[in-house]
């Protein structure tokens, strides 16, 4: 999304990973584009590879991982 970290005020309702992603391609331009194909991102909380269905609560950091090639 152009920015190596962000910090964002979660509003109620957004209590899973899906939730989260779903909300963060709804606030602007630049997130329609980055979660375009949601099924395609990667999540970790708190240095732990999660499902979309992954609870939030008590979470102390969340990485997006977009898509990569390579091998």
């Amino acid at each position: 999304m152009g920015v190596a970290d962000e910090t964002v005020d979660v509003p109620a309702g957004v209590g899973d990973v899906g939730a989260l992603i779903a909300w963060l391609a709804a606030r602007d331009a630049r997130g329609a584009l980055a979660f375009a194909e949601p099924q395609r991102i990667r999540a970790a909380i708190d240095g732990v590879m999660m499902g979309p269905d992954a609870p939030l609560s008590g979470a102390r950091e969340l990485a997006l991982f977009p898509p990569v090639t390579g091998g």
